[in-house]
C-alpha cells in the first residue's frame, strides 16, 4: 500500500472574457490559430516587445487574465492508500479531465500557446488526429505547460530567444538561466537561483522536477542539455508574513490554474504536488537593473 494523490473533480468558476486589446495591449492566443477542432493550424507567433521595466507587471497580468479565462481555478489535492502498480497509462487516466465543452472553449487558447514554439504547428496538427479520434474533449496529448510559459514571455514582451528560449519543454529555459547565472548568457532576461538564495518577486518563476526530482541548481548543472520532466510557474504574489506564494502556471490539472506554495521554516519552498512537498529547486529571477550590477 501507498499513499497517492486522487486528482479531485474539477470545478471550473465562470470564466471571464478577455479584456479588449484596446483596454490591455494583449493579442489573445487564438490570434495565431485558425479553423476549428480538428482543422487547427498556427502560425508562429511574431514575439513583442516592450520596455524592460513594463515586462515584469505585463508578465504577471497576462498570466492573471488567462487564469480568469479558464475560470480562476485553484489547485487542490487529496490523498488516499491505494494499491502500487498502477502503469504510466492508468495514473494518465487518473488525471482530472475538463468537460467537452470546457475542452472545447479552451482548445484555440492552448493551441495559440503552442505557436510560440519551434514545434507547435506539428504538435497542433498531431493533436487533429486525437480530436478526430475522441472527440471535442480529447485531453492533449503534449503537455503544453512550457508552452503556456513561453506565450506569457512571448505576448508580455520578450521578443528574443537569446532573452527567453520560448520551448515546449521547462528544461530549455531553465538551463538558459543556469548558463545566465554562469556568465554564458549575458542577454538573458530571467537568472536562475537555488531557492531561498534571493528575494522572490511576482514575475519570477519557481520550477520543480519530477523526473529527475531535483534539489537544487547543482544537480540540475551536471545533466545540462539534458531532457528532463520540470515545471515551472509565474509568480503572482508574495505574503512572507503569511508563509505563502501564489503562482498561476498552463496545464495544472488541465488548466491554467493558481497554486499557493508555502515557505517551511527552513526558508525551503515547497510546492503541493506529493505527500512530501515536491522541493523548488529553481528560482527564475526576472533581471532588473539592480542584480544584472550585482552579477558583473
Amino acid at each position: 500500500m501507498q499513499l497517492i494523490l486522487l486528482w479531485p473533480v474539477i470545478s471550473i468558476a465562470q470564466p471571464e472574457e478577455r479584456l479588449p486589446q484596446a483596454e490591455f495591449d494583449v493579442r489573445p492566443p487564438f490570434y495565431w490559430v485558425e479553423g476549428s477542432i480538428g482543422e487547427m493550424s498556427v502560425s508562429k507567433a511574431q514575439c513583442r516587445s516592450f520596455p524592460a521595466d513594463q515586462i515584469r507587471q505585463r508578465i504577471v497580468e497576462i498570466a492573471i487574465q488567462e487564469w480568469s479565462f479558464f475560470g480562476s481555478p485553484e489547485f487542490q489535492i487529496r490523498y488516499e492508500l491505494e494499491e502500487e502498480g498502477l502503469s504510466d497509462n492508468e495514473r494518465r487516466a487518473r488525471r482530472p479531465r475538463l468537460s467537452t465543452e470546457e475542452s472545447a472553449r479552451v482548445a484555440t487558447s492552448i493551441a495559440g500557446y503552442w505557436s510560440t514554439t519551434q514545434e507547435g504547428e506539428w504538435i497542433v496538427g498531431r493533436q487533429n488526429e486525437e480530436w478526430k479520434e475522441e472527440g471535442e474533449g480529447a485531453r492533449w496529448r503534449d503537455a503544453w505547460s512550457a508552452a503556456f510559459i513561453s506565450w506569457v514571455m512571448c505576448e508580455g514582451g520578450i521578443d528574443s530567444s537569446d532573452e527567453f528560449r520560448h520551448a515546449i519543454a521547462h528544461h530549455k529555459y531553465i538551463d538558459q538561466a543556469i548558463r545566465a547565472r554562469d556568465g554564458e548568457e549575458p542577454q538573458a532576461l530571467y537568472i536562475a537561483y537555488d531557492a531561498g538564495e534571493a528575494e522572490v518577486l511576482p514575475g519570477d518563476l519557481l520550477c520543480t522536477g519530477s523526473r529527475p526530482q531535483y534539489q537544487n541548481l547543482a544537480e540540475r548543472r551536471e545533466q545540462l542539455g539534458m531532457g528532463a520532466r520540470t515545471h515551472c510557474d509565474i509568480v503572482i504574489s508574495v505574503d512572507y508574513s503569511a508563509g505563502v506564494i501564489e503562482t498561476i502556471g498552463g496545464n495544472v490539472q488541465s488548466a491554467v490554474r493558481m497554486k499557493s506554495i508555502s515557505i517551511a521554516e527552513d526558508g525551503q519552498l515547497l510546492s503541493p504536488v506529493d505527500p512530501e512537498g515536491r522541493p523548488v529547486f529553481a528560482h527564475l529571477k526576472l533581471v532588473d537593473t539592480e542584480t544584472r550590477l550585482a552579477l558583473e
